[in-house]
């Protein structure tokens, strides 16, 4: 992957030099092999790039034969040798870059539903003064921009955006409902007022005089007529496409690896790929926290046995946890928003020692319902029954009253409690309630939900979580945690499983081949069983988990009382002080564990102070930037200006 960054301005202003180079500096991390800049008077583009395919050639930002179009392209399509073949064009590289170009020559805009792969691009038409911005279907690959009546600036990550404004925006507090609901902001929006991420599946049109529309050029499928599909068909289908899937994602002029969970997704593609990578080349890396009651190392240790992979481990430790904190936040321009980001960034510096491409398992549990919601989604429909009000009242009073062992019961009283289908489907991993939010947020602006989940996959409550995931919990959470913590490594990751061919067939099966029988990914494990032991296949979910509940009361409890309540919190001053200190001392007696509530404001705490410093008051300059490709330690100069200093 790359990082790309750009300037359109309307009304003759020219573009500044000196703008485009300090986006391109800020997105290093993103392509430390090689930097183009192309400027006229009006448009301006940025490329850093990350060789993994035609590695001596490719450049770019790169222009087509006839010089009408320009391109600056972040990410990889998979067909592209195929789409080549069918294309009558005299191609001057080997690479998917110059695919694009052509077909653009070709067909113009809609070529871009024809590729497969993972992509954020930029297309300037010299002829008409448009510029295209285009985001892949499943949103892997990232892209922001802001745009007023002068310009638009663009970019791969909020600080290329930043860097182009030459400023910093104040935070959007009408983002901030979403923020606690999630522990991300949806797109369009961001935590920076008039930053705006394009979503998934689109592309956007912007005129030479600065008016815009946006069009989405992929839907999801609906299912398939019933009687389609027997369990025999089905599990056959997701076998061939999962096949298809990684195939795809290994092509590559550099070496591929993969994640190894031990769970079943990572296994699953770890298993596919050593078998088309033969001979134990395949390098497999896990992490563990050194916790023996959530320890996956050595689940990934047999899969890594059974497969023979030359498997790698990282031990993540509290120090680790500290010191990456505000640096990752840097890396990701928001709240990290889970602990687990942290591990996934210190995989992800593992990997790149031995590979430049990581396979991924991103997408299994949101295809194939392999969350406990799902499993739980039509008695929960069948409960919503009773009045919202009644749920509401009684589901919070017991809810309150459970200790810190009871947290999977907990969660699933804040979901009753929620009044409406689209409230509980978010519910389910949303730290704090709707009124939990309402009590923080006294009086601030608030949008209303961008996804009403309630209208999506009819009277099939299995369905409508999916679709909800896929729209916004997968591309704004789990991928652009990927994305950042992966190309803070200069590592590029790759999601087989979210292959849009795969994603269509997932949601053109019957729910029932997801939960069958009470079990939850039941199409997804048969594949599995073909090539992983059973115990592998039907191993409990863990997942990746840090240790925070007992740190928040120990090594880090002075340092949640301060920049929660402290008098230059930004927390403390932006949401009512008193439901904030009641939380942390309910956590801090011991009785009750409010980690994931502590932990979402501490985040927001720490994006504000990397972002604005120490003080309340928003706006400033970019403050942050690095000029490495990892994240630089505390106390270590580079060009740019400080790192943010470790969590204390």
């Amino acid at each position: 992957m790359c990082g790309i960054a750009g300037i359109r301005s309307f009304g003759g202003r020219p573009v500044s030099v000196e703008r485009l180079e300090a986006m391109s500096a800020v997105l290093r991390h993103r392509g430390p092999d090689d930097l183009g800049l192309w400027a006229d008077e009006s448009v301006g583009l940025a490329h850093r790039r990350l060789s993994i395919i035609d590695l001596e050639h490719s450049h770019q930002p790169m222009a087509s034969q006839d010089g009408r179009w320009l391109l600056a392209f972040n990410g990889e399509i998979f067909n592209y040798r195929e789409l080549r073949a069918g294309l009558d064009y005299q191609f001057r590289t080997d690479g998917d870059t110059e695919t694009i170009l052509a077909g653009i020559v070709a067909q113009g805009i809609p070529f871009v539903e024809r590729m497969v792969g993972q992509f954020a691009l930029a297309l300037v038409d010299r002829t008409t003064g448009t510029t295209y911005l285009v985001r892949d279907r499943l949103g892997v690959l990232p892209l922001y921009y802001h745009l007023d009546a002068e310009q638009i600036v663009f970019g791969s990550e909020i600080k290329a955006v930043l860097a182009g404004l030459g400023h910093t925006p104040a935070p959007d507090l009408a983002s901030l409902d979403a923020y606690l609901t999630g522990r991300s902001v949806p797109a369009p929006h961001s935590l920076f007022e008039g930053v705006r991420k394009l979503p998934a599946a689109h592309y956007a049109v912007v005129t030479s005089t600065g008016q815009m529309r946006t069009v989405r050029y992929w839907t999801l499928p609906e299912e398939d007529a019933p009687g389609s599909w027997t369990a025999e068909s089905a599990v056959e289908a997701v076998g061939v496409a999962v096949d298809k899937a990684v195939r795809s994602a290994m092509v590559a002029d550099v070496p591929v690896g993969s994640y190894l969970s031990g769970g079943v997704d990572s296994s699953l593609i770890t298993a596919t790929a050593a078998r088309l990578l033969p001979g134990g080349a395949l390098h497999t890396f896990a992490a563990g926290f050194g916790d023996p009651r959530e320890d996956e190392l050595p689940s990934a240790r047999r899969v890594s046995e059974h497969v023979r992979t030359q498997h790698h481990e990282v031990l993540v430790k509290a120090d680790d946890f500290t010191e990456l904190w505000p640096v990752l936040t840097w890396h990701r321009d928001a709240p990290v928003s889970q602990p687990a980001d942290i591990a996934v960034f210190r995989l992800a510096q593992a990997a790149r020692e031995h590979v430049s491409v990581i396979l991924s398992g991103e997408g299994g549990d949101e295809l194939f319902a392999g969350y406990p919601k799902h499993r739980a989604a039509r008695a929960t429909r069948r409960l919503s029954a009773v009045p919202g009000g009644v749920r509401a009242t009684a589901a919070g009073a017991v809810e309150r009253r459970l200790g810190e062992r009871w947290a999977r019961q907990r969660i699933a009283l804040r979901v009753l409690g929620e009044r409406t289908p689209g409230m509980q489907s978010r519910a389910w991993f949303a730290p704090f309630t709707t009124a939990e939010r309402r009590a923080l947020l006294a009086g601030l602006p608030q949008r209303p939900p961008l996804h009403p989940a309630s209208g999506y996959g009819g009277s099939d409550p299995v369905r409508a979580l999916l679709v909800d995931d896929l729209e916004s919990w997968l591309p704004d959470n789990l991928l652009e945690r990927g994305d950042r913590m992966s190309m803070a490594a200069s590592l590029e990751l790759r999601p087989p499983l979210l292959d849009h061919r795969l994603v269509e067939l997932a949601f053109r099966l019957p729910s029932e081949y997801k939960v069958r029988r009470g079990t939850t990914k039941w199409a997804l494990k048969q594949v599995a069983r073909r090539v992983l032991p059973d115990d592998v296949v039907d191993r409990r979910k863990v997942g990746f988990r840090v240790p925070l509940d007992a740190w928040f009361r120990s090594g880090l409890r002075d340092t949640v009382r301060d920049r929660l309540t402290g008098p230059t919190s930004f927390v403390a001053q932006t949401f009512d002080p008193a439901a904030v200190r009641r939380l942390v001392e309910r956590h801090e007696s011991g009785r009750f564990d409010e980690e994931p509530r502590i932990f979402t404001l501490l985040s927001l705490q720490v994006w504000h102070e990397t972002f604005f410093g120490p003080d309340v008051s928003g706006g400033g300059q970019v403050s942050r930037p690095c000029e490495s490709s990892r994240p630089v330690p505390s106390g270590e100069s580079h060009p740019g200006g400080p790192a943010p200093g470790p969590l204390r």
